[in-house]
């Protein structure tokens, strides 16, 4: 037991449980991915149909990101957590049950709505344990597995698939996340309270209404409403894309698919490096900068025939625009007291969620409406960059908007 108090208290262990967590929903959920041409295929659907599929998750992760954060300010990031890891670890197996594409659209629905409180809760937690100071890197640190965990799915589910087949995968997948529950169980205490938290209690507190009717909360909303359009449509299409296009065999596919989410990982947590380090105050000016040379690089990968040169530019386009989650996620969590932390991350996370019903959905559309072409749904990706790019233009001082908001409410 004195080995369970000491891990519980102690940040960088707690950081790596909660990557951990992340890992397993992004392995649960982007497996979908890869399975989506063999489910099709079993159960007779168009691409425009799986397209639904992959965005009925994000309704309901969506529609459930500022309640999950609401949820996690009230009752604590450890009992939010742990709900979310049993729902969606079950609605993963459940997926191995499904029989037609109405059952689908239940399952995933229901799948993200088990797992919407767990980014608010996890955001909350590393506020929890971290001073302000190193938010950033371990805000970052915590989300690169949302690049990792997008590069392990191919590797663990293109030879679990020619193994055990699409359903059996999901089944076992689920298994990992009950485990996870034993540990977030043991392990995750209530942290000890911070000083600068403590003379933050002291002063009025910040409710949900004001952060929702605080400008530049929304401006964060749109930045990764935009930014989170381009890394869904990527992670849901880009196996499907280098299966049809660009003729890879499954193995092959699965490989390269996840190299871009490798350098996105490392793009992450360089990315919170050197916000902290050289952009403080000037976080937007890092995002704006990661994601054109993202949407440049995408533009270069779909239109090279070199399949080598296709390779290089997927890679450094993933590598920029995971870079982009530092600038943009650095603001909320320097800035806002611990208190509302779960409802702030809840809030601008439900445009990147939002983001990731929208693009799944009318990327398939698009690849439906251009006959099995990819080049019109890659530009609607670098549309979507755009629109991030002018939201962290409008930011202005977005430092001294949010901190005046919350000293002064």
């Amino acid at each position: 037991m004195g080995r369970l108090r000491e891990f519980s208290q102690n940040k960088f262990f707690i950081l790596f449980i909660l990557f951990a967590g992340w890992m397993v929903a992004y392995l649960d959920r982007m497996v979908m991915s890869v399975a989506l041409t063999a489910i099709g295929d079993d159960l007779h659907l168009s691409a425009a149909s799986l397209g639904i599929v992959l965005s009925s998750f994000f309704a309901g992760y969506a529609l459930m990101q500022i309640p999950g954060g609401f949820l996690a300010d009230k009752y604590g990031s450890k009992r939010v957590m742990i709900v979310s890891l049993i729902a969606w670890s079950l609605f993963t197996a459940f997926t191995g049950f499904a029989w037609s594409l109405a059952s689908l659209l239940v399952i995933r629905f229901f799948f993200g709505v088990g797992e919407s409180g767990f980014p608010a809760a996890s955001s909350k937690a590393v506020a929890e344990y971290f001073p302000k100071a190193e938010r950033a890197k371990a805000q970052s640190g915590m989300l690169s597995s949302n690049a990792f965990g997008a590069a392990v799915a191919p590797l663990v589910a293109a030879p679990m698939m020619l193994w055990l087949g699409w359903r059996h995968m999901f089944i076992v997948i689920a298994l990992v996340g009950l485990v996870l529950v034993v540990v977030y169980g043991l392990v995750l205490k209530k942290p000890n309270q911070t000083e600068n938290d403590k003379s933050q209690s002291l002063g009025k507190k910040i409710s949900i209404k004001d952060l929702l009717t605080t400008p530049t909360m929304w401006k964060l909303v749109i930045a990764w409403f935009g930014l989170d359009v381009v890394l869904w449509g990527f992670a849901s299409w880009l196996p499907s894309y280098l299966l049809k296009v660009r003729h890879l065999d499954l193995l092959q596919a699965g490989f390269v698919a996840s190299l871009p989410f490798f350098a996105g990982g490392v793009a992450m947590i360089l990315g919170g490096w050197l916000v902290d380090k050289y952009f403080i105050n000037r976080e937007k000016y890092f995002a704006i900068i990661v994601e054109v040379l993202g949407a440049l690089f995408l533009y270069l990968m779909f239109k090279t025939p070199s399949i080598e040169l296709a390779i290089i530019y997927q890679v450094l386009s993933a590598f920029f625009l995971y870079a982009g989650f530092a600038g943009i996620w650095s603001l909320p969590l320097k800035i806002l007291p611990t208190a509302v932390m779960g409802s702030a991350a809840g809030m601008v996370n439900f445009g990147g969620q939002l983001a990731g019903f929208v693009s799944p959905l009318v990327m398939g559309y698009l690849i439906t409406a251009f006959n099995g072409s990819y080049d019109a749904a890659f530009f609607f990706l670098i549309f979507s960059s755009l629109i991030s790019i002018i939201a962290c233009l409008t930011l202005g001082d977005a430092k001294n908007s949010l901190e005046t908001r919350a000293v002064n409410i």
